[in-house]
């Protein structure tokens, strides 16, 4: 099948953010391709890293800090969300192990998503409020973790374990960095040697099935992992991994195979169809959150990939959105090569199962499109502010590992 949308498009011709920083300095050149302009870089990652650069920038804290003191909503409505949860106590004791399972016999992984989700949701009340004990849990969790996990097992769902715990727990981490208390050395070491490798398999040889076999999201969560892991330990030659497969990888995560077809509707919006459409929405609301994920972590260390290809995710985020909130979108059917053999599948129409799942993906979407560059994102915005907001996380959305696939409060730390 091919995977070219109908609507043809040229490669992104925007310079990425730092980029337009370093023209000045001789590290970026330009080249002619197809009579757009093309922005060329020796090396994707930064010459140095920016902490904290992860979900959260020094100035997401700070505006939270002061809006939270001040009263203000909706930050102090987001505040409440995370102080209400449970997760977000200072007495949570974690529950380290050295191997977790998902898929098949002995599953226990939720053990580890509960706790990385009190880890990051202590690691935010300890920056936006200021409390020791909320740092000192934080701390306590995540030092467990890094010095007890040794291996993740299961069927082929490890990959997911891989991807959606590795780039949370890193996260968790870098919040944390530079308190005190915390072993950020030991959470290096166990991320690169423990998550990394499933990271790393599973981008380069799909658990040897098809290269179409897997949905987007599982190729979207290693990658996260993977950029997660290059931010953490400082690693370029991971940071360059992961955003090369967003760009170009093979798989279904990389943004021209996530979003094969674009479209224009009646109002005049641009529209993507998202890998997972036909699939079901609960995981295509997922999508949104796991590639919003990489998005947001590489625009904080300059990258903006948000904008890559003409926007291409944003599409996407508008296409879900809109179907999401209640009004059609168009389908082209969908077809791809499942197994080890490639047997052809195919979908013929979007899917209506779990549609208008409630998941806190859109924030972060909203107030960049919107708020941060200043574009109209009509589907976005009644999807964040009629169905969703104010934004929770863990533990809010129910007790399966899927209440669980993004950290959230993007209403405390993105509202703008």
């Amino acid at each position: 099948m091919s995977r070219t949308s109908p609507h043809q498009h040229l490669p992104s011709t925007e310079l990425s953010r730092r980029g337009l920083l370093k023209t000045a300095g001789g590290l970026t050149a330009a080249l002619t391709l197809g009579g757009a302009t093309v922005a060329t870089a020796a090396h994707a990652a930064p010459a140095t890293f920016t902490h904290p650069g992860m979900l959260h920038n020094a100035g997401d804290i700070n505006r939270a800090k002061v809006r939270v003191a001040a009263g203000t909503d909706p930050w102090l409505s987001g505040w409440n969300r995370l102080t209400a949860n449970s997760h977000s106590q200072s007495t949570w004791t974690n529950r380290a192990t050295a191997t977790i399972i998902r898929g098949g016999t002995g599953q226990n992984y939720s053990l580890l998503y509960n706790d990385i989700a009190a880890a990051y949701q202590n690691a935010l009340r300890w920056r936006v409020g200021g409390t020791e004990a909320n740092a000192a849990c934080a701390a306590r969790i995540l030092n467990a973790w890094s010095t007890t996990l040794t291996s993740i097992g299961g069927n082929a769902d490890r990959f997911l374990a891989s991807g959606l715990y590795g780039w949370q727990f890193a996260n968790a981490c870098e919040l944390m960095r530079g308190y005190g208390d915390f072993d950020l050395a030991a959470a290096q070491e166990m991320m690169a040697n423990v998550f990394y490798p499933l990271n790393n398999s599973f981008l380069t040889n799909h658990n040897d099935a098809c290269i179409t076999n897997y949905w987007a999201n599982w190729d979207l969560c290693n990658m996260a992992s993977i950029l997660a892991i290059g931010i953490l330990n400082e690693d370029s030659a991971k940071y360059d991994q992961a955003v090369t497969y967003f760009k170009s990888g093979a798989g279904n995560g990389s943004i021209a195979h996530a979003v094969p077809y674009l479209y224009t509707d009646s109002d005049g919006y641009a529209l993507g169809q998202w890998q997972e459409s036909g699939r079901d929405q609960g995981h295509t609301v997922m999508g949104m959150g796991q590639m919003g994920a990489i998005c947001e972590m590489a625009w904080n260390q300059g990258d903006d990939l948000y904008s890559y290809d003409s926007r291409r995710f944003m599409k996407a985020a508008q296409y879900v959105a809109k179907y999401n909130s209640g009004t059609d979108v168009p389908f082209t059917t969908y077809t791809w090569g499942t197994g080890q053999s490639c047997a052809q599948s195919s979908q013929t129409m979007v899917s209506s199962a779990s549609r208008g799942q409630i998941r806190p993906v859109w924030a972060m979407l909203h107030f960049h499109y919107n708020r941060r560059i200043s574009l109209d994102d009509k589907y976005i915005s009644a999807m964040y502010y009629n169905l969703v907001a104010p934004e929770g996380g863990g533990g809010d959305y129910g007790s399966d590992s899927g209440g669980y696939d993004q950290l959230g409060f993007g209403t405390l730390m993105y509202a703008k």
